[in-house]
C-alpha cells in the first residue's frame, strides 16, 4: 500500500535521505526540520489540519502559495526567509517525486513556484583597524580572556564558520610549522587551512594553560569543560563588541557577528589581490561564483582601479575657471 500522508515522506526524508544518502550536516537537517515545523503549524492553526493527518491530496500549489504569502504578511518574514522556506519545500517535493511517481504532477506544480527577487545586502566586514581594537579587548592574563582572544583570532585567521569553530577538536590543529587547522564544513567536507604563526602560538599556549591535551577534546570549552556552543561564541563576541565601542566611541563597531569575521578575512584577501580560486578553497565554497561577492563588494579597490585606468585616457578640462562658470550659468538658465 502506497503512502498517502506527508508525515511518512517527511520522516524518511529527514531521518534517512538527508543524513544517510546525501550526508547533510546536522545543522542543515535542523534547519530543514525547523522550516517544516513552521509549515505544519500553519496547517494546524490556519487550515485546521492536524500535521499527522495531512495527506498528499490536500497539498497543492495554491496551498503553498497562500502559505508563503502568510509568512510575509502575517509573520512579517523577509523575502529571504520566504525563499528559504520555499527551498525546503522544493527539496521535499523533488524527493517525493522520485519516491512516489503517482504524485509527480503535483510535485512539478509546486516546483514551478518561483522565488521572489530581493535586494542583495552589502557584505559587512571589519577593517584591519577595527579588528585590532576588538582583539585588544580580551584580558589575555586571565584564563577566559586567553581563551577568548585565541577563539577570535582563529575565527578570523581561518575564515571558519561558527559551527566549524565550535566543532574543532585538538586533533584538528597541527602545531608543527607551518601550522594548520582542519575544518569540517557543509556536507561534512573537510579542508585544511593554513594559520599565521601568531595564531598557532596562541592556540598552543591556550591549550596548555587550559589543560586541553587529549586529541578528542573540544578545542573551545566553557567553565564546566563542556563544548562551547554557537550562542556562547555569539555572547563572547557581543561582550567585546560593547567594550570596543565604549573604548573607541569614534568608531562604529556595531552588530558584529561570528560570520563577519569570515567576511572580513575574505575581503582582506581580496584587497591583498589573492586569487579568487584560492579564496574559494580557503573558505570552502562550492563555486567561485559565491566567492565573487567579495570582489564585487570591494568598492575601494574598484574605484582605485577605475581611476588608475582612466587617468591617462580622460583629457584635462579645456575650460578655464571663468569659462566653466559661464557654462554652468548657461546650463542653469536652461532648466
Amino acid at each position: 500500500m502506497s503512502k498517502k500522508y506527508l508525515s511518512d515522506y517527511l520522516t524518511d526524508y529527514l531521518t534517512r535521505y538527508l543524513p544517510l544518502q546525501i550526508g547533510a550536516s546536522l545543522n542543515t537537517i535542523r534547519s530543514y526540520r525547523d522550516a517544516f515545523i513552521v509549515f505544519l503549524r500553519y496547517c494546524r492553526d490556519e487550515l485546521k489540519i492536524k500535521p499527522e493527518k495531512l495527506t498528499m491530496d490536500q497539498i497543492s500549489r495554491k496551498m503553498v502559495e497562500v502559505y508563503l504569502l502568510w509568512l510575509e504578511e502575517n509573520k512579517g518574514c523577509a523575502v529571504s526567509t520566504r525563499n528559504h522556506r520555499l527551498t525546503v519545500i522544493h527539496a521535499l517535493m523533488r524527493y517525493i517525486a522520485v519516491e512516489a511517481p503517482q504524485y509527480m504532477s503535483k510535485c512539478q506544480e509546486i516546483l514551478g513556484i518561483d522565488f521572489k527577487k530581493c535586494a542583495k545586502k552589502e557584505v559587512e566586514y571589519l577593517t584591519v583597524d577595527e579588528l585590532k581594537i576588538i582583539f585588544e579587548q580580551p584580558d589575555s592574563k586571565r584564563k577566559n580572556g586567553q581563551r577568548d582572544l585565541t577563539m577570535l583570532s582563529l575565527l578570523y585567521d581561518s575564515g571558519a564558520r561558527v559551527q566549524e569553530l565550535v566543532d574543532l577538536k585538538l586533533k584538528d590543529i597541527r602545531f608543527t610549522k607551518p601550522a594548520t587547522v582542519t575544518l569540517t564544513g557543509k556536507g561534512n567536507k573537510a579542508r585544511i587551512v593554513p594559520l599565521m604563526p601568531d595564531t598557532g602560538a596562541l592556540i598552543e599556549k591556550y591549550t596548555s594553560n587550559y589543560g586541553i591535551t587529549v586529541p578528542d577534546q573540544y578545542l573551545f570549552v566553557n567553565k564546566m569543560k563542556q563544548k562551547l556552543t554557537r550562542s556562547g561564541v555569539e555572547y563572547v563576541i557581543s561582550k567585546y563588541e560593547a567594550k570596543a565601542q565604549a573604548s573607541h566611541p569614534e568608531i562604529a563597531i556595531l552588530n558584529v557577528t561570528p560570520h563577519i569575521f569570515r567576511h572580513s578575512k575574505a575581503m582582506h584577501l581580496v584587497q591583498a589581490n589573492v586569487n579568487l580560486i584560492y579564496i574559494r578553497d580557503f573558505l570552502g565554497h562550492e563555486s567561485v561564483k559565491t566567492t565573487e561577492i567579495y570582489a564585487k563588494a570591494d568598492s575601494a579597490a574598484k574605484r582605485e582601479a577605475l581611476e588608475k585606468a582612466s587617468e591617462k585616457i580622460i583629457p584635462e578640462s579645456r575650460y578655464k575657471d571663468k569659462k566653466r562658470e559661464e557654462l554652468l550659468d548657461w546650463l542653469k538658465e536652461m532648466i
